[in-house]
Formats: C-alpha cells, structure tokens, sequence
C-alpha cells in the first residue's frame, strides 16, 4: 500500500539568503555549511531493526481469542517494526478497555475518524527505522475526509486547515523557496515518506466531536510510541513540540540524545504568539546535517516543480529530480501546475472545531497542572 522508503532527500533547501543563522559557516554553499569531514554516514540513520527476532505468527498465536478478535486491527495494519516494540502495550489491559470502547462505538453505529484503515497509517509511513523527526500533535480532525492518521495532514481535496497554514507560513519564513501545495492542498504524506512520523497523541474521534476519545485510552499508548523512538532511534531524532499539552508529551525526552524544540500552537489562537517565526524548520536540519550529514537533512518540499523565482542563486532546486509517485494516493491528481505562491493567507478558516478541541485540552490541563 505505502512504498517504506521516502522519496530522495537533498539539501539544497538549506542554502537561504538569509546568513544570519549561526550553523552555516559559509554563504549558501553545502561544503561551507556542513564543513569536513560529516561525522556520521546516513547509513547510521537506518540502523538495524529494532525487533529482529520478533516472531509475528507466534506472537498472534500466543493471543487469547479475545485478544486476537479485539486486535486484528493492530495485527492488520500496525507495521510490523512499531507491533515488535508495543506488542506489551497492546495487550495490557487499558488498551484491551479501549479496543472494547471502540467496538462499541461502533457497534452503537457512531461513525469514527479517521477510518480503521487509516488508524495506524503513521507506522506504514514512517517505520521506526526510518524516523528522524516527530511532530507531535493532539486529536484527529473530526469532519470527513479530513483525518487520514497523520498529525495536521488532510486528504484532497480538502483545503488545508488554518492551523496547517500557519505552519507552511513557518517553513516559508524559514525556506523563502518553500512552495504552498497545489489547490492549497494539505496532504503530508511525502514528509511521513521521508522519515517524519506524524503522531498524534489521541488516534480516533467521534465524527463532528471533538475530544471525544480523549482519556480512553490512546494517550498511553502514543506516549509508548513516543518512548520507544527516543530509546531505540538512539543516534538522535528531532522532537517537535507544538503547544502546552504536546510540550508535556515530550518532557521526559533526553535532550543529550535527542533535539526537544517547543512553541505555541500554529493554530489561529496561538500561532501569532510566536510560532510563525519559531525557526524550527532550519533549525530540525541544521541538527540533522551536524549529527548525520547532508543526507540526512529534510526535503520540505510538498510541490512537483520548485519555485522558479528563487530570490538568490543560493537558493537551487529545493525538489528532488525524481519524485515518488507512492507518496501520492490514488485519487490525488498527478502533476498539477503549481499555483503561484504568495505570502497572503488565502486559506479557508475550515479547523474551528479542532481549535475548540486545542482550546478545551489547553484548558483541561491548566485545570489539573502536572510538571513537565
């Protein structure tokens, strides 16, 4: 269904006009900016897997009857890397409660996004062993065609939500060749392709309901997620933290190790208090290219063409030459022109119902503060 390897990162995107970072060395060439020698290969970004000697079939027939009916999901389509390590957790009891939930809900014919099929996307994206970045986000979109289970991603033809906006407004300040998707799309699917695991901390929702599976179960097992890719990518990976309640998903995080980068919210609430100027995207592969080199940076990239109208030679072909057609579902339209990006915010307002849902986990947790 989904190709495990990414498409063919570069790192000419790094290259911006703007001199005034402190980890370029040089103005706009690569050797300046990773400077020699690089001290780790990319190889050291795919390590061995996790589990090798996980036994799929032995575990499924190690399961109870009842086990094994509440967890075909999970033994359908939880890719196999991320089962071998929440193979525990999937049978504890308070995820079992939760599978009970579910089924439930919809037994009593209540319509759940995203669909079952799409839960554990995030794993089939991005397998363990290919994660260099977490985003860490909150509840799925709750409106049809919309959540698709990656954090802040939307299936076209749906408009990208305001709070998904704010974040191509961020990596545009950081990236000035950063081009907005065609028909202001907002399917993310090629960064999940190229190791960015898109998580959100509550993996279902009732439709039109916002927090609605919010403590049934799912904060301890995305919380699990999150532990084991900052035990077992132990070469180092990049946390990105938006808001309060994700900032405190991230607390326990070595930040020797690993690289925690925290700010408000891109929602429309907070994002003027300081995320769109947050820097996080230069600074996710300034860090990236000092551990690992330049292969091991992000292409940020979301369009088929590259921005013809690159302020300075610096700034090159920010695409790669040869984009996989797998990050693209089968609906989606291959090679559209893509529209003339503009620094105006032309996006429709259409994720009020999943700022309601940041505002009341905002306030959930100012009411019952628990330390980082």
């Amino acid at each position: 269904m989904v190709s495990p390897t990414g498409v063919k990162r570069n790192a000419n995107h790094l290259a911006t006009p703007d001199g005034g970072n402190k980890k370029p060395k040089g103005k706009g060439s690569i050797t300046s900016f990773f400077g020699p020698p690089q001290k780790t290969k990319c190889a050291d970004l795919k390590p061995q897997t996790s589990s090798p000697n996980f036994d799929k079939k032995k575990w499924v027939a190690s399961l109870t009857s009842e086990q094994k009916e509440l967890l075909q999901l999970e033994i359908d389509t939880l890719e196999e890397s991320w089962l071998a390590q929440l193979k525990e957790e999937v049978v504890s009891p308070e995820f079992l409660a939760l599978k009970r939930f579910l089924q439930k809900e919809k037994q009593s014919g209540a319509k759940i996004f995203p669909p079952e099929k799409d839960i554990y996307s995030w794993s089939r994206f991005t397998p363990l062993h290919s994660v260099k970045v977490v985003i860490v986000g909150q509840d799925p979109y709750h409106n049809v065609n919309q959540a698709h289970g990656l954090a802040f991603s939307v299936l076209p033809p749906t408009p990208a939500p305001q709070s998904l906006a704010n974040i191509y407004t961020c990596l545009k300040n950081d990236y000035p060749s950063f081009e907005r998707p065609p028909n202001k799309g907002g399917l993310l699917t090629p960064w999940a392709e190229r190791g960015v695991l898109m998580l959100n901390t509550c993996l279902t929702v009732r439709a039109h309901s916002a927090n609605s599976h919010s403590n049934k179960g799912w904060e301890k097992f995305t919380q699990k997620a999150l532990d084991t890719v900052a035990r077992v990518r132990s070469r180092g990976v990049v946390f990105l933290a938006w808001g309060t309640p994700a900032g405190k998903r991230v607390g326990a995080i070595n930040r020797d190790r690993h690289y925690v980068l925290q700010s408000v919210h891109p929602s429309p609430l907070s994002a003027h208090r300081g995320f769109l100027n947050n820097g996080h995207f230069k600074k996710c592969n300034e860090w990236l290219a000092e551990r690992y080199g330049e292969d091991g940076i992000i292409d940020w990239n979301l369009t088929p063409k590259t921005n013809a109208n690159a302020p300075s030679a610096a700034l090159q072909n920010t695409t790669p030459e040869k984009k996989s057609s797998k990050s693209q579902p089968p609906e989606e339209k291959d090679k559209e022109p893509p529209h003339a990006d503009s620094d105006d915010d032309e996006f429709e307002d259409d994720d009020i119902d999943a700022v309601e849902a940041l505002a009341a986990a905002e306030s959930a947790d100012q009411a019952n503060p628990k330390s980082g």
